[in-house]
């Protein structure tokens, strides 16, 4: 069984979204806090988005799709959070405008073309961050993020199993949320 934290319980679900398992993971390793500013690109729900700007200042959501991007924009009205989160309906391959950015996370394909748009809006220390399915996408995302002048850069899978408690004794449950994506970090 998945467990959602009460913000995003309250979110409607159209596109694939990214867990808290992962959310929690970007959070924790990148540093995003109150005076954050934040791009995400592939907003898709928007749960990323939300869970981001619940946290950070201010976060610009990029998606091109219309019909993702009015269901991230109910999204972010569902979790109260229309101050601190923007849904921009433009494609983020054509570049980002945001400057001297904290932090960008890219959940979509190709997400390797974006990665020199991203070198240049990260602030000196930044962090990008790839959410990305599958081993030849960290591949390809690896090698751009290299070749675009990121300093460090790493990649982890994060797998979550509960714990079944009983009075006998306590277990893993047999079930677990296991892949999702590989996450890339990179920093400038």
């Amino acid at each position: 069984m998945i467990r959602f934290p009460e913000l995003l319980k309250r979110l409607k679900r159209g596109p694939q979204v990214t867990l808290p398992k992962d959310i929690g993971m970007i959070v924790a390793f990148t540093g995003v806090g109150r005076n954050s500013v934040c791009v995400d690109a592939g907003a898709g729900s928007g749960w990323l988005a939300i869970a981001l700007g619940n946290i950070a200042k201010r976060v610009t959501s990029y998606e091109w799709r219309e019909d993702f991007a009015r269901l991230a924009e109910e999204n972010v009205k569902r979790a109260g959070l229309e101050k601190r989160v923007k849904i921009k309906k433009k494609n983020i391959f054509d570049g980002i405008s945001e400057k001297n950015v904290d932090l960008i996370t890219l959940d979509m394909a190709d997400s390797d073309k974006v990665v020199p748009h991203a070198f240049k809006a990260l602030k000196e220390g930044g962090y990008l961050v790839g959410y990305l399915p599958h081993a030849e996408q960290v591949q390809r995302f690896v090698k751009a993020v290299r070749e675009s002048g990121f300093r460090e850069d790493f990649c982890i899978e994060c797998i979550v199993r509960e714990i079944l408690v009983r009075e006998a004794g306590f277990r893993p449950e047999n079930m677990g949320l296991v892949h999702t994506a590989y996450l890339v970090f990179a920093r400038k």
